[in-house]
């Protein structure tokens, strides 16, 4: 029989053991050292915005202007005029800083009890937050100064709220290395009974987040990240990473356990899970690049984040992992840890106990539990019919507690769009014209309190910011977006000759909310196309391939429900110390999607693959139903068990968007190990038949990919066992 190309990759690495693991070693080195002497260029304001907004940003871009990192401290007291010492200490405070520019005077709010100091960072925006930490702490030295004396003191601004999340990133990544990992690692311990065998797996996945990460950054300079795109990758390395070695390695052990000796077990785990690696890895990664067609520089990110970091894991696993199991040997099950090893050896080729006592009424009576399922995962689907979605500020990301929030909360208070106005950006030939200036000089006055005109007459633009009303991001602020953008200004500049778009804060986030809205259709056509037609090529059954989607969906519908029940109802948001913010982070519904459409494969092509191969061996539909799940059950179990523990530390993180993540894919990745592989699935395919396996006559020129591997009389163990021929 001719063999795959992950046996013949598996075959190969055992052959050239030294080649194998020295050359993974020099490419992880080399993609580090590089990509960190490369540096990692991220994302500018300007390369963020899309719509009318992006287009502002970009007039101020190509003239040279840079809106400078604008910073609000808000100074009260007890009792009216009561915060003017306070307010001129601290003013003289910031100025001694020598990173302050523009520092205006106090503006007092309507009862007099507090005061606004609005002033500017020096230097280029994008710079301002390395140089934001002396003014911090004028600002924090001013706050303890005055709570003796009834003196509140609160900051907000762009290079202020930016170090705060830098520095919120930076600690929750670390956070979540030092508790996934371990995590990771436990449970490997609790599956293998054995050190070794644990540590395996987990050292591949982080070799192969750390070659990653050396290789975005390379990539950065092509297309500028966002911070939280290194997050993503290593929730998406560590959780594929693990979970393709220990599909590779838990069958091959399957195997050693059965009485075959090291090269029959190894060559037979490179055929069938090496195989269902490359496939999942294969339609994970095209999946990913459906956010390319997005529109948006945060998923294209996104794109090549993961894309990356599922490749090196895909290839680390069938190249470099069956090079150290050949070298390795019986030495897999060094360091064995005597209760785990007999529950491990007990259950590593057992029928499966569990899953024959679940699998034994849901093949009984499938059509009972395959509407059970469908209903179960529809009903936690149910409340995402009424999900809202909008691009979390800050003041809701850091959580109502955090210093930042409520700087924010009581800023917004006293002096109602400060933080955020709206920026109305205006260019043409000559701004200094008169009839233009006139608009301008009406626009500005029309804008009400606040609005503040700013004339760059050798760049022929202008910007006008504009307060808005509430908080400046809820109802009542986005109704006068509107109307600031539908009326007011075309109205102002009603037969000029001008270009005018309104920028900021707010419309950016409803700009970016829209070009989501207008993404999403194409990503999902081309994620449900391309896992269609892999399914296809893989399975060669129309069948096998539509169920596959509709799985999916019913996955990511009852994710969908759950997050939107937690974060925007907050229904047990409190259980994972989170809270209600009213509103799904605006990209992770599209993100969610793809990433669940791409991880859902490494369960489905697995079970399926072990389905399909009991089937060749010529048993019946029912019989290789049981075979395939029960064979695969551990595993299954284990990589699931390990994805959730992965997805939970990020639920805990301190970012909503991050706990979203966390707990959306937790969720969907239990529901999909669960409920659809162990109940769903087995009992779809029961009533499905022998459907399940046709193949159309016009379909019959697909080539016909083996799912099994000969398995040759087995040998007796041996310690040393002979290297694998490269036949």
């Amino acid at each position: 029989m001719r063999r795959n190309l992950a046996a013949r990759l598996g075959v190969w690495s055992a052959h050239h053991r030294k080649t194998a693991v020295l050359g993974w070693l020099v490419f992880v080195v080399l993609a580090t050292v590089i990509g960190g002497a490369s540096g990692t260029v991220t994302a500018s304001d300007e390369e963020m915005g899309v719509g009318d907004s992006g287009r502002a940003a970009e007039i101020l871009k190509d003239a040279g202007i840079d809106e400078p990192a604008g910073e609000l401290v808000m100074v009260g007291a007890r009792t009216a005029d009561g915060w003017r010492d306070a307010a001129a200490d601290l003013s003289k405070a910031l100025d001694a800083t020598g990173e302050v520019r523009g520092l205006k005077a106090p503006l007092s709010s309507e009862d007099g009890k507090e005061a606004l100091l609005r002033f500017e960072i020096k230097g280029a925006s994008d710079d301002a937050v390395d140089h934001v930490k002396p003014v911090l702490d004028a600002v924090a030295k001013a706050r303890a100064d005055g709570e003796a004396r009834g003196i509140s003191v609160y900051q907000f601004g762009d290079a202020s709220s930016e170090k705060e999340l830098s520095d919120l990133l930076a600690d929750d990544l670390k956070k979540a290395e030092f508790t996934a990992v371990p995590l990771a690692l436990g449970i490997l311990l609790i599956a293998f009974g054995a050190v070794v065998a644990a540590l395996l797996p987990v050292g591949l996945a982080l070799t192969a987040c750390v070659a990653a990460f050396g290789l975005l950054s390379l990539a950065s300079h092509q297309l500028h990240l966002f911070e939280t795109t290194y997050s993503v990758m290593f929730l998406m390395g560590l959780a594929v990473g693990v979970d393709y070695c220990l599909f590779y390695l838990r069958r091959e052990r399957d195997e050693r356990a059965a009485g075959r000796d090291a090269e029959t077990a190894l060559r037979i785990a490179a055929a069938t899970s090496g195989r269902a690696v490359l496939v999942s890895g294969l339609t994970v990664m095209v999946a990913m690049a459906g956010m390319f067609l997005s529109g948006l520089l945060l998923f294209k990110g996104f794109a090549v984040a993961t894309i990356l970091v599922v490749c090196v894991a895909m290839l680390g696993s069938v190249t470099v992992l069956p090079a150290l199991l050949a070298w390795l040997g019986d030495r897999i099950d060094a360091g064995r840890i005597p209760f785990l090893n007999r529950r491990a050896k007990k259950g590593a080729h057992a029928s499966g106990g569990l899953a024959g006592k679940v699998l034994r009424p849901v093949l009984a009576r499938p059509k009972f539990f395959a509407v059970g399922a469908t209903v179960l995962l529809l009903a936690l689907a149910a409340p995402a019919l009424g999900m809202k979605t909008e691009q979390l500020g800050l003041e809701k990301q850091f959580g109502s507690d955090a210093p930042l929030s409520v700087a924010y909360q009581e800023i917004t208070d006293e002096f109602p769009g400060g933080p955020a106005p709206a920026r109305v950006v205006v260019t043409a030939d000559d701004i200094g014209a008169q009839p233009v200036r006139d608009a301008l000089d009406a626009l500005t006055r029309k804008a009400g309190d606040g609005a503040e005109l700013t004339v760059h007459k050798a760049a022929g633009v202008a910007e006008i910011a504009v307060p808005l009303p509430g908080t400046g991001t809820d109802a009542e602020a986005k109704k006068a977006l509107h109307e600031l953008r539908d009326d007011t200004v075309p109205a102002a500049f009603d037969g000029l000759d001008v270009e005018a778009y309104v920028g900021g804060d707010l419309a950016s986030s409803e700009d970016f909310g829209d070009q989501l809205g207008k993404g999403i259709v194409p990503v999902f056509a081309f994620i449900t196309a391309v896992t269609f037609l892999l399914m296809l090529f893989s399975f060669r059954s129309v069948v096998i391939a539509v169920t596959s989607i509709a799985l999916n969906l019913l996955s990511v519908g009852a994710a969908y429900g759950v997050m939107t029940a937690v974060f925007q109802h907050g229904w047990g948001a409190e259980l994972i110390g989170s809270e209600k913010v009213g509103a799904v982070e605006n990209w992770m519904p599209l993100f969610v999607l793809v990433v669940l459409f791409g991880l859902s494969m490494d369960y489905h092509v697995f079970v399926v693959s072990r389905i399909r191969e009991s089937r060749d061996r010529g048993m019946d539909n029912r019989s290789a139903i049981r075979e395939g799940i029960m064979r695969t059950a551990g595993a299954v179990t284990g990589a699931a068990v390990i994805m959730v523990a992965v997805f939970a530390v990020f639920g805990t993180l301190s970012m909503q968007d991050m706990q979203q993540m966390g707990v959306g894919l937790g969720v969907a990745v239990l529901l999909d190990a669960t409920v659809v592989r162990m109940i769903l699935l087995p009992s779809l395919m029961t009533l499905l038949g022998e459907r399940n396996w046709h193949t159309p006559r016009y379909l019959r020129w697909l080539p016909k990919i083996s799912h099994e591997d000969a398995e040759p009389t087995a040998r007796p163990h041996s310690h040393n066992p002979p290297v694998p021929s490269a036949r």
